[in-house]
């Protein structure tokens, strides 16, 4: 990352698709994964290995993350629900797994059908998994901490729930957590205090990236809250699609589009051409003519005079 300051990690094609009814054809599935990376965007959550009968949506993964795979200079992320879910992305040559711990076990329930021990094991056994392969042969592996700031199901998580399920996570041999407002309860002061506090437990170096959603107004303002902590990673969705189908109302994903212009806005470096991503949405919504797209940004269009990497500073 040394020549971006935030790495942006689109969810959309996982997140904003697993989502909704309809299922976007396999074909313009890779155009839109094409035309964000050709717009600078490198690092694409592009699928989920879940069973096609409960998630259809997902059943090309496979052949998703092939395709990505060929696109140069792209990190390639997949979601995995358990350990079979692990193996298919391995094989399918994903760059990145991740696999969500409901910080709420009702949740975990819900989402995953099994408990936090469950959980662990599957994590376990995807660890030992991971340390058969040889070196330039294995993924990364991301713990993401869901459902951190409260639950749809269940309310209140409280902090040690939170703190404890994450240092089990890395004992269980995750790379790296990633912090999950999965309902959107989110605000900037409870952020930065539930970031500091994981960092004083697991490590600075264990957590640097959050996945918010804007379900009640405050997703940039918590992006904000997390760069002073020093995330250096931040997950968002084309036009904001998605949310969480095991978390009534949860809707939100934090838009990409306002995401990257607020970050160039203030003089920090995504890397990302801000024009050729707001052309990406012609794709999706070609594709999904049912489905919402959000953002302020693609609605009021660029300021006069905008130019990237600091418009408005100084």
């Amino acid at each position: 990352m040394s020549d971006i300051d935030i790495l942006i990690s689109e969810v959309g094609p996982r997140d904003g698709l697993q989502s909704v009814k309809a299922i976007m054809p396999t074909e313009a599935k890779k155009a839109w994964i094409n035309a964000e990376a050709a717009a600078g965007v490198r690092e694409i959550e592009v699928a989920s290995f879940v069973p096609p009968k409960l998630l259809p949506q997902m059943a090309d993964a496979a052949e998703i993350v092939a395709h990505a795979k060929t696109i140069p200079g792209l990190d390639v992320v997949a979601l995995v629900p358990n350990f079979k879910g692990a193996e298919n992305a391995i094989r399918a040559g994903a760059d990145k797994i991740g696999l969500p711990l409901s910080c709420s076990e009702t949740h975990s329930q819900a989402n995953l059908k099994k408990t936090h021990d469950q959980v662990i094991e599957d994590v376990r056994k995807i660890s030992e998994l991971l340390a058969t392969l040889p070196a330039d042969q294995r993924p990364g592996f991301e713990g993401s901490l869901s459902t951190a700031f409260g639950c749809t199901l269940e309310g209140e998580v409280p902090e040690s729930q939170v703190i404890d399920l994450a240092v089990r996570l890395v004992e269980a041999g995750v790379d790296e957590l990633s912090l999950s407002d999965t309902t959107g309860y989110a605000n900037p002061t409870q952020l930065r205090h539930l970031i500091r506090l994981l960092r004083a437990e697991v490590g600075a170096d264990k957590l640097d990236g959050v996945h918010l959603h804007n379900t009640r107004g405050l997703g940039l303002a918590n992006v904000v809250a997390a760069l002073e902590e020093g995330i250096t990673t931040v997950d968002s969705s084309l036009g904001g699609l998605g949310g969480c189908p095991f978390a009534p109302g949860a809707s939100g994903n934090i838009v990409t589009e306002d995401l990257v212009f607020m970050l160039d806005a203030m003089g920090l470096r995504t890397g990302i051409d801000l024009d050729k991503l707001l052309k990406v949405r012609e794709i999706v919504i070609a594709a999904l003519p049912d489905e919402d797209m959000y953002g302020f940004t693609p609605d009021a269009g660029l300021p006069k005079g905008y130019t990237a990497g600091g418009w408005g500073i100084g």
